[in-house]
């Protein structure tokens, strides 16, 4: 993760919400209603604090953001600039929590831990890392970078860099060899190939079934004749 001043980061933050929502129409809208740049804005200043060991003011800081924004992280946590969280209610990201640069997630979201001692114990996510609604990232994993994890999807193993992630669990459906362009445009719509699957034999036993009426109905009117 590059390091960037607190100031450098934070416009790198701000041009994000117009590089990656089309409902951000003019900076005054963006400064006074997008709760998920209020969070990181004040993230920015409460992190150092929590580095140089300062005891309770980061957490009470943390905590008082968290009641006015709807997301909690964690001052341990570690963000690099260029982060969007796009509405942002219910986003959780824990202390050991690592993002990279220009990573993208929406409302909903966990970055969690699933072990009780100390350490490393959240997710890692590398640079421009796409995390749909609701998915949740549990546990000290890396998501390489310009994964994709699905709405919804649950994670729990490492995602190779450029991956697509779908499902509970959370399994790998595509990678690419390349960078995507626009990796946000390709969260919107993930599909399951294990649930089109499924949809296509129960459409095929649906079928079977039909015929299968069919035919007794011709032999229970062949026999009344």
């Amino acid at each position: 993760m590059r390091h960037e001043s607190i100031f450098g980061s934070i416009r790198r933050d701000w041009r994000a919400c117009f590089e990656r929502d089309p409902a951000a129409r003019n900076r005054l809208e963006v400064l006074l209603t997008y709760s998920g740049f209020h969070a990181v804005f004040w993230h920015r200043f409460i992190h150092p604090l929590h580095r140089v060991g300062l005891p309770v003011i980061p957490r009470l800081f943390s905590q008082w953001v968290r009641f006015l924004t709807g997301v909690e992280i964690h001052p341990g946590a570690r963000i690099g600039p260029g982060f969007f969280i796009d509405h942002g209610m219910g986003v959780v990201i824990g202390e050991t929590a690592e993002i990279g640069e220009d990573c993208t997630i929406y409302q909903g979201v966990t970055l969690g831990g699933t072990s009780l001692l100390r350490g490393k114990r959240h997710p890692t996510l590398e640079d421009r890392v796409v995390v749909g609604a609701g998915a949740k990232v549990i546990g000290a994993i890396t998501i390489g970078s310009d994964a994709k994890i699905a709405a919804g999807a649950v994670v729990v193993k490492p995602v190779p860099p450029n991956a697509t992630v779908v499902g509970v669990p959370g399994r790998v459906v595509s990678k690419v060899d390349q960078r995507v362009a626009h990796p946000v445009e390709a969260q919107l719509d993930l599909r399951d190939p294990e649930v089109e699957d499924i949809a296509a034999v129960t459409a095929r036993l649906d079928a079977l079934e039909s015929h299968v009426r069919r035919i007794e109905q011709q032999q229970h009117g062949a026999s009344t004749l």
